[in-house]
């Protein structure tokens, strides 16, 4: 009888074999951003920004206290869609995160299995919520730019496009001409999962701790793992 082992190895060979594309979130399963730039810190300061400019009460009491930057970028982009705020803010936040560049701890077994998917004919995208500028310059650092360019989708001005929304996965099928069942995600935030739902693209779930693996089963992840590593084997095999 095979083992829970070998039935999830089997699981993860009929989820990667069909896929001709993969899509991977960028903070998380390719590198860990704010490994050595708190991103806690990042939305504090967010916070005291707007504060220092009397838009204190823009926020709830819940929002001021969100430790994801992207949550502050959303709220005042909710109260202020499209306003020269949030054009502002979105800059700064991109600041933070080409910072944060420097010091991002890579994902074990990411660039190897990236450069392997590359080397075996799989055409690879990033479909993000951070800025695209800030994915080109890690990737470029770690010499993994031409396994993805030019298919590099991320945060725009229009920040209802972030996933959960599929804008960022549907943008990357269309220029790679690419149907949604031939192609693969990789994410490790329940926002990945429910836009791969929405855009018909099979999921793989990449968690690095119980609490994130929980909360992507939760959101409808069928296959969750703890490591890159058993997908770099496979594809060795």
């Amino acid at each position: 009888m095979p083992t829970e082992t070998e039935n999830e190895t089997e699981k993860l060979r009929e989820l990667i074999t069909p896929a001709r594309v993969v899509l991977w979130d960028f903070d998380g399963p390719i590198c860990r951003l704010f490994a050595g730039h708190s991103a806690e810190r990042v939305a504090r300061e967010l916070v005291v920004w707007l504060e220092a400019r009397g838009l204190r009460g823009l926020l709830t009491e819940a929002e001021r206290d969100s430790l994801d930057p992207h949550d502050v970028l959303r709220a005042v982009d909710r109260r202020h869609p499209g306003s020269d705020l949030v054009t502002e803010l979105e800059e700064r936040l991109t600041q933070e995160e080409l910072r944060a560049t420097s010091s991002a701890m890579p994902t074990a077994y990411a660039d190897p299995l990236i450069h392997t998917w590359s080397a075996v004919g799989v055409r690879l995208a990033v479909a993000t919520n951070n800025s695209p500028r800030v994915v080109r310059k890690y990737l470029a650092g770690r010499s993994l730019i031409s396994c993805f360019a030019p298919h590099i989708y991320g945060r725009t001005q229009d920040l209802r496009r972030l996933k959960p929304d599929p804008h960022t996965l549907n943008h990357a099928l269309r220029a790679m001409g690419a149907a949604p069942e031939s192609a693969l995600m990789i994410g490790d935030a329940p926002t990945d999962c429910e836009a791969s739902l929405h855009a018909g693209v099979p999921f793989l779930g990449y968690a690095r701790n119980h609490r994130k693996a929980k909360l992507l089963r939760e959101s409808g992840a069928g296959l969750v793992v703890a490591s890159l590593e058993p997908l770099l084997n496979l594809l060795r095999r």
